[in-house]
């Protein structure tokens, strides 16, 4: 599938501030279901830094925005082609070992009805297996219900709400994997649409976990699915704090508010639509 992705992010200040320092981590991931044809990330005013491929082998980005400025606006374009490959991560190239993937995290960090879920999955036949059911059981257990959780909600207040995004499903599936012995992590990126051609909220969030033999596969608890052609992987990280595809420190006293707009249309429909109405 050939997409187009079009990502801007709006911060804006009550009082300006003096200068920001930004961490991006908003290029497509190199691996066999995805290609990369052309990118641009672009920061309003902004000075671009070193540039990195990170030991979880995302590509990082420094930003420095120097003021005053009451706001920051920073755009994505680009065009990515991708294929089914099952939710595996194959041709991938890091250098961490997935065993540092089972620390927990204050966002992961497991309660008494976390541990009881983990257990829930009995008899399963291998590693492969028990992911899918534990993938499962937090599609169950979590009902997709946008605006009841936030950026800052834990695995724990998820599970015990009941409710919550695409944030939560991830965060709860890679505190069970771990409960079970199984190297977890959060993966950020896009999707096209769910499953039934519907659309869908194109910022996105999955997890990884990794299983013997196979290496990482991901889980898509929010869409009780594997991510195949639909999705662009951006990045990953122990929770979704750590896989933030923007980090940053801005130096001043200042309240901040942040509008995200994203869309992601495949090309060959956008190119039809375009024809028709010309």
């Amino acid at each position: 599938m050939k997409l187009r992705i079009t990502h801007q992010t709006v911060y804006r200040y009550d009082h300006p501030i003096r200068n920001i320092v930004q961490s991006l981590r908003l290029t497509p991931s190199l691996f066999e279901g995805q290609k990369t044809h052309d990118w641009q990330i672009d920061v309003a005013d902004g000075i671009k830094g070193p540039s990195f491929r990170d030991g979880a082998g995302d590509w990082i980005e420094g930003w420095t925005v120097r003021g005053p400025a009451d706001q920051v606006v920073i755009t994505v374009t680009g065009r990515v082609e991708t294929r089914d490959t099952a939710g595996v991560l194959r041709g991938y190239r890091e250098q961490i070992n997935p065993l540092a993937y089972l620390r927990s995290t204050p966002a992961t960090k497991p309660d008494a009805a976390l541990r009881e879920l983990a257990q829930h999955v009995t008899g399963e036949r291998d590693q492969l297996d028990l992911s899918h059911q534990l993938s499962a059981l937090v599609t169950d257990k979590i009902a997709y219900t946008p605006g009841v959780t936030e950026a800052a909600t834990t695995a724990a207040d998820a599970l015990k709400l009941g409710q919550g995004v695409c944030q939560d499903h991830a965060q709860v599936l890679i505190a069970v994997a771990r409960l079970r012995d199984l190297p977890a992590r959060y993966v950020s990126g896009y999707l096209h649409s769910t499953e039934d051609g519907e659309p869908h909220d194109a910022a996105h969030a999955w997890a990884e976990i990794h299983v013997d033999g196979l290496g990482w596969i991901g889980f898509d608890a929010a869409n009780r699915c594997c991510p195949d052609e639909r999705y662009v992987r951006l990045g990953s990280g122990l929770d979704a704090s750590d896989a933030a595809p923007i980090r940053g420190i801005a130096a001043g006293q200042s309240a901040e508010e942040m509008d995200v707009a994203v869309r992601v249309e495949e090309i060959e429909k956008f190119q039809a639509q375009s024809q028709s109405q010309t």
